[in-house]
């Protein structure tokens, strides 16, 4: 069944077109304001705040948590230091990608684990042997994203403390008034963000201060529809979306390793610890990597234009990002296909994210992509480009 947010009387209230999208089991808002364009907008250029309390969180504690850690992810665990987080995926035996998701380290013995989809019995299957305590967080951690250039600034104003030393993938406490939150320097629209993490109790009055905060800043409520845009143009992939979960997988095609998904910088083969899938990911390294990876592609302008000129009309694009799967050629053989994509209000540019052949991977390399316009399927030119496509400085600084 499907359930609230702890932040619904608030976001209700913001969301009077009712654009509502299922997450995680969670109601969530798609959009709240009359055009999701503007939400894009305050992200961009002054501070948007989502509500991500849907993401699946885990407590993993005990004097065995790093081991449990590291003997599932791909990375290093034990290279985690407190007040460091970590993006990372992890996979089944033959190395292919359950899920992606962040580890922080709250202590020495303490981790916060996030995920896109339950992860609670992986999780203890993998813990057999070892003196770790898990626990689901779900329903009892709200989670809040601020991002956006002033981000920073209204964080700030919301606590009266300087963020500025807090480093990219880094996390500490802090309070807003009495209500003690942990924050994080996470999110999930390549721009400078954060993420707060609180009691579920205290997300309402969390939620009103940061509003106020930032009501000098420009910020907005923002929904899925403004974070697709934006995680697009950040190269950011989605479970079920640009991959599938191996756990779901139908075929042998539809899983996939690290390195087929541009997650291959993630994967420590160097650790110690024989994780979960290393062997199988140690023989696809020593056959020279996957058939198939993950590319961004730049779609030629001209090429659309004249697809819909061939009807008698001048382009359309639609606002929003779009989740489909659609084939890329070079001549008349298939070679991969694109998976999402949008255009990109930032860079004016038509943009997606494909999987394609290995020998396609290098900047610069010409493909095709089908465009369908009126009924009529056509092709429009596309370039491969590295990821990501929007990249601005301040989400480190």
């Amino acid at each position: 069944m499907t359930v609230g947010s702890p932040l619904d009387p608030r976001t209700l209230a913001l969301n009077p077109k009712r654009q509502w999208r299922e997450w995680a089991g969670f109601f969530a808002a798609s959009a709240y304001a009359a055009s999701h364009d503007i939400e894009y907008n305050a992200v961009r250029n002054a501070a948007g705040i989502f509500d991500v309390s849907p993401l699946f969180k885990y407590r993993v504690s005990g004097a065995d948590a790093v081991a449990l850690i590291d003997r599932i992810i791909t990375r290093d665990a034990t290279k985690i230091r407190p007040g460091q987080v970590v993006y990372t995926p992890w996979c089944d035996e033959h190395g292919k990608v359950v899920d992606d998701g962040t580890v922080a380290r709250l202590d020495d013995d303490s981790f916060r684990w996030t995920a896109a989809d339950p992860q609670l019995r992986w999780l203890r299957m993998n813990a057999r042997g070892l003196g770790v305590s898990i626990e689901e967080e779900t329903e009892r951690v709200a989670a809040l994203a601020l991002q956006g250039p002033l981000s920073r600034a209204v964080l700030g104003a919301a606590t009266g403390v300087d963020w500025s030393d807090l480093g990219y993938y880094r996390r500490r406490s802090g309070k807003v008034g009495r209500i003690g939150i942990d924050v994080s320097r996470t999110g999930y629209t390549g721009d400078l963000g954060y993420e707060l993490w609180v009691d579920a109790a205290e997300a309402l009055p969390l939620w009103d201060a940061l509003l106020k905060a930032g009501a000098g800043y420009g910020i907005r409520p923002a929904g899925l529809l403004a974070l697709d845009v934006a995680r697009v143009e950040a190269g950011l992939i989605l479970l079920e979306v640009d991959y599938t979960s191996s756990r779901h997988a139908l075929t042998p095609e539809q899983s996939y390793s690290p390195y087929e998904i541009g997650l291959g910088r993630l994967v420590d083969l160097s650790k110690e610890t024989r994780f979960v899938g290393r062997r199988a990911l140690e023989r696809e390294v020593d056959q020279g990597g996957p058939e198939r990876r993950l590319v961004g592609l730049d779609l030629d302008w001209d090429d659309l234009e004249r697809l819909y000129a061939r009807q008698g009309l001048s382009p359309v694009l639609s606002p929003t990002a779009w989740r489909e799967h659609v084939p890329v050629f070079v001549g008349g053989r298939q070679v991969g296909r694109a998976t999402s994509g949008t255009w990109s209000p930032v860079l004016k540019k038509n943009l997606a994210i494909a999987s394609v052949d290995a020998a396609l991977e290098p900047a610069g390399s010409k493909l095709q992509m089908e465009w369908t316009v009126e009924g009529q399927r056509g092709r429009i030119g596309a370039t491969v480009v590295p990821l990501p496509f929007f990249d601005p400085p301040r989400k480190r600084k």
